[in-house]
C-alpha cells in the first residue's frame, strides 16, 4: 500500500470512529485494527494520537473556516447587524461540507461536539492558532449585534451557545425522527441548524440590562 493511501485510510478510520465513539473513547489500536495497519503508520503519518485528531478535524477546518470568515468579513462593513445574521453565515458554509463527505456537514458537527464534550483542550489552542482571525471575526460581529454585552458575559453566553449547538447536533438524528414520527416534519440537517438559529439569537440577548449583566428582576 502507498504511503499517501495508508494515510488516508488511518484519516477515514479515525474520522468514522471519533465521529461515532468520541475522542476518549476511541484508541489508536482500534483505529489501526479496523484501518488495516499498524501502530507504527500512525506513528509515521502523524506522529501522535493529538496530531491525528488534529489531521482529522483540519480536513473538515481547512474548507470550513474560511468560508465562514467570508460571510464574517461580508456582514462587518454593514451598519447594522442582526445575531440571527451572524448565525446565519454559519448556514452554507457548513452545507458547503457536503461536498468534502456526503454526509460532511453531521460529521462535522460530531466531531466539535467530541472536541467539546471530550474536553479536548488543545483542539481549542489548535483552533486559536491557526484560525484566529476567523474567531476574530467572529467576535467583532457579534459585538456588533449585542453591543450591550460586557467582555464576561459575552463569554458565557458564547458557551451556552455552544453547549446547545452541541447537544442539537450531538442528538439531530434521534430530534430529527421525533420530528417526523410525532409532528410529521421532515427536517434534514440543513433545517436542523435553521431552526436553532432563532433560539440562539434570542438566547444570547434574553434578559440583559444596559451594562452587559443579566437584569434584575422586579
Amino acid at each position: 500500500m502507498a504511503r499517501q493511501d495508508t494515510r488516508q485510510k488511518i484519516l477515514d478510520t479515525a474520522e468514522v470512529l471519533f465521529a461515532e465513539q468520541g475522542f476518549n473513547d476511541t484508541s489508536l489500536r482500534q483505529i489501526t485494527r479496523m484501518a488495516g495497519v499498524n501502530l507504527a503508520s500512525v506513528s509515521y503519518h502523524f506522529g501522535s494520537r493529538k496530531d491525528l485528531i488534529k489531521a482529522v478535524m483540519d480536513r473538515y477546518l481547512s474548507r470550513f473556516m474560511p468560508a465562514l470568515d467570508d460571510a464574517l468579513q461580508r456582514l462587518l462593513p454593514r451598519p447594522d447587524i442582526a445575531l440571527e445574521q451572524v448565525f446565519e453565515s454559519f448556514v452554507a458554509p457548513l452545507m458547503g461540507l457536503s461536498r468534502l463527505r456526503r454526509r460532511g456537514p453531521e460529521i462535522f458537527l460530531q466531531l466539535l461536539a467530541s472536541g467539546y464534550m471530550d474536553n479536548q483542550g488543545f483542539l481549542r489552542w489548535f483552533i486559536i492558532n491557526h484560525y484566529g482571525g476567523v474567531v476574530v471575526h467572529f467576535t467583532q460581529c457579534v459585538r456588533r449585534a449585542a453591543p450591550e454585552l460586557g467582555p464576561a458575559e459575552l463569554f458565557w453566553r458564547l458557551h451556552f451557545t455552544l453547549g446547545t449547538v452541541v447537544f442539537t447536533m450531538a442528538s439531530g438524528e434521534a430530534l430529527r425522527d421525533i420530528a417526523r414520527n410525532d409532528f410529521n416534519e421532515h427536517i434534514d440537517v440543513e433545517g436542523l441548524v435553521r431552526r436553532v438559529i432563532p433560539y440562539l439569537a434570542s438566547g444570547m440577548k434574553a434578559g440583559t440590562s444596559h451594562d452587559g449583566r443579566p437584569a434584575e428582576e422586579g
